[in-house]
């Protein structure tokens, strides 16, 4: 199986390069499954109901969304009607919509995604991710109910992501970390045949603070002082992600590569477009 992740979508910079790129990358790289983090897609904060449909209609089989699930408050409904927006599975119990979901491709695989937050350095004590993780791989073993398994771990620490991704290993086809907007450079297969990356990066506009217009993020750093809130750059978009390949018979993936496509950032993807 084919797959692409692609990281926090940031305003409307991200969105459009989403809606105008993904059906080609969909079609030059036969991709099978494609899951798009958007949690920031909407001014930079959560994710409104109208700019998931956009995201969908581009091509997205699956959105993920993080700790900005609800700032927008119409995804409290939305993300019920809507079961291919996965929120992360220990937000909290009551917690409108699915943590995790199985997805079936045009080609009859079964793919498992899940979400869930970290808690090292969150605004709020999250419930603890690895018995959560648990319980969700425990249900569905590669190989068996499911061909595929991805897992988006949303969260500051690069530790901690890196630990989860040796928890899953070979109990997920793929464990990816969202939430920090830089693409790290440790795209790997684990010893036990899950693919890894630290932080998938963002799409967005880079010539920024972490997608976010310059000049507030700088003005708090040197001053302490706010003078109004942030707002997304809309520069020429990145969008950064990771491509896997797996085996349908094992769940285990076989090739994994950085996607960076277009904007300021180096190039990279499993081939050009």
């Amino acid at each position: 199986m084919k797959i692409l992740f692609l990281g926090d979508v940031v305003g409307r910079g991200g969105r459009a390069a989403v809606v105008e790129r993904l059906a080609k990358m969909r079609e030059a790289w036969k991709l099978d499954f494609v899951v798009v983090n958007g949690e920031n897609a909407t001014r930079g904060m959560g994710l409104s109901g109208e700019h998931a449909k956009a995201l969908l209609d581009a091509g997205a089989d699956v959105i993920t969304l993080g700790d900005h699930a609800f700032d927008q408050k119409d995804m409290m409904s939305f993300c019920e009607q809507e079961p291919r927006i996965i929120r992360p599975i220990n937000f909290s119990k009551v917690a409108p919509g699915k943590g995790a979901r199985v997805f079936t491709t045009t080609r009859g695989q079964k793919v498992l995604v899940a979400q869930v937050l970290g808690q090292v350095f969150m605004k709020r004590a999250f419930d603890d991710p690895f018995s959560a993780m648990d319980q969700v791989l425990r249900q569905f073993p590669l190989g068996g109910l499911v061909q595929a398994a991805l897992v988006d771990v949303h969260c500051e620490a690069t530790s901690e992501k890196m630990a989860m991704g040796h928890f899953c290993d070979g109990k997920a086809s793929v464990v990816v970390g969202t939430h920090t907007h830089v693409p790290t450079g440790d795209a790997q297969i684990l010893p036990n045949g899950t693919a890894f990356q630290s932080d998938a990066g963002m799409c967005g506009d880079y010539d920024s603070v972490i997608g976010m217009n310059k000049a507030e993020p700088m003005r708090r750093f040197v001053t302490g002082m706010s003078k109004g809130r942030f707002e997304p750059a809309m520069g020429e978009a990145t969008l950064s992600g990771l491509y896997v390949e797996t085996d349908d018979r094992t769940g285990k993936a076989t090739r994994v590569e950085m996607v960076r496509n277009g904007g300021r950032l180096a190039q990279s993807g499993p081939s050009p477009l």
